[in-house]
């Protein structure tokens, strides 16, 4: 076990910096996952950790030790990617023990090894087929359990899941929580999913431009998102952001966007002048429709007008427009049919309101 930490990083290739100088610290046993748009840096990142990608300049350290200059067989990691990359013509067996066998470890040593990993992966009945007999989830769980064998310091996961359908992709998901619970192994995980990333992270990684965005936990990126990149980047749907003006009357503060005045938390936005413009951002299940407004004050209602509407199971998406030119995405429970240009009313949970500077893109206290 290890922690992981990187000082001042930079990758440039050619003249072009992927990644700017970034600094990091993963904690032992932490499960951290990088996520971002594409190009946005984070599987160069994985790569410099990993040894496959030299770094132009900074330091990475693996449980205290710099690794600049060490080579990737040399730095106790294990890297699983998106294309499982077995041995087609290797039983499962062979590949799962295939680096032990490379080490000049003992058969009985590399049988015990690859015995555990299948029990703790479900694969024990598959060890004598080979890859080609085995399913998209089943072969992922191979590549999976080549790595466990090495007892790695430190697991490297490249977007592991992308070539699966969705059930599997979700099962797999649950497969991957289960073995860290058991492993408790450092892991740095890489997605573009942000379902991935919320499910399975201790910790989140927001890059942008091969920038860090955000560091947080899954709730602390979800609801204090620290600009409107973040806001929008993580949830589905993402956050509505809308331009408004903030102001102040008899001690109260407010956003006024278009023709709807938005009531703003205690709190919030006290660095700001009356007058100023300002972002506001309200997160799709914020919004409430049928008896869930209930609930809330009767200042945090207003009517909308339906554009169209989706119902997704147990939970609608509804897209909404206010005073005629504001449209917002409502994410509501239950079934909700509503037809377009029907007249709504919805409510608001103002307290999780977020504010952004519209120059900056930074949240506003």
């Amino acid at each position: 076990m290890a922690d992981v930490e990187l000082r001042q990083v930079v990758k440039r290739f050619g003249k072009v910096e992927v990644v700017p100088g970034i600094d990091l610290k993963i904690r032992d046993e932490e499960f951290i996952v990088l996520v971002g748009p594409s190009g946005c840096g984070k599987s160069t990142v994985l790569r410099m950790v990993a040894g496959l990608e030299g770094i132009t300049s900074g330091e990475i350290l693996i449980g205290g030790r710099v690794v600049n200059q060490v080579s990737p067989k040399d730095r106790n990691v294990a890297m699983v990617f998106q294309n499982y990359a077995l041995y087609p013509h290797m039983t499962v067996r062979e590949n799962m023990g295939f680096s032990l066998k490379m080490r000049g470890e003992s058969r009985e040593d590399i049988a015990t090894h690859v015995a555990e990993a299948a029990r703790i992966l479900e694969l024990t009945p598959y060890l004598d087929r080979k890859p080609s007999e085995l399913s998209g989830g089943q072969r992922q769980r191979v590549a999976m359990g080549r790595a466990i064998v090495r007892s790695p310091d430190v697991f490297l996961f490249d977007e592991p899941l992308s070539n699966l359908d969705a059930q599997l992709r979700t099962q797999m998901r649950m497969e991957l929580r289960k073995m860290h619970l058991r492993l408790k192994t450092t892991t740095i995980y890489v997605t573009h999913d942000q379902i991935e990333a919320m499910t399975l992270a201790d910790r989140i990684v927001i890059l942008k431009g091969g920038d860090i965005q955000q560091v947080g936990t899954p709730i602390e990126v979800f609801e204090k998102p620290a600009n409107a990149f973040v806001a929008r980047f993580i949830g589905n749907p993402p956050m509505n952001i809308l331009e408004g003006v903030f102001r102040i009357c008899d001690g109260k503060r407010f956003v006024e966007v278009g023709k709807s005045v938005f009531p703003v938390p205690d709190g919030r936005g006290a660095v700001l002048a009356d007058g100023a413009p300002v972002l506001a951002g309200i997160r799709p299940d914020s919004i409430k429709m049928g008896d869930s407004i209930e609930k809330l004050p009767r200042e945090w209602w207003c009517r909308g007008e339906v554009v169209v509407s989706e119902v997704l199971g147990g939970q609608s998406h509804l897209e909404i427009v206010i005073d005629g030119e504001n449209e917002l995405i409502a994410e509501v429970e239950g079934r909700v049919v509503a037809h377009p240009g029907e007249i709504v009313p919805i409510g608001f949970e103002f307290d999780r309101m977020a504010l952004f500077d519209p120059e900056t893109t930074l949240a506003v206290d």
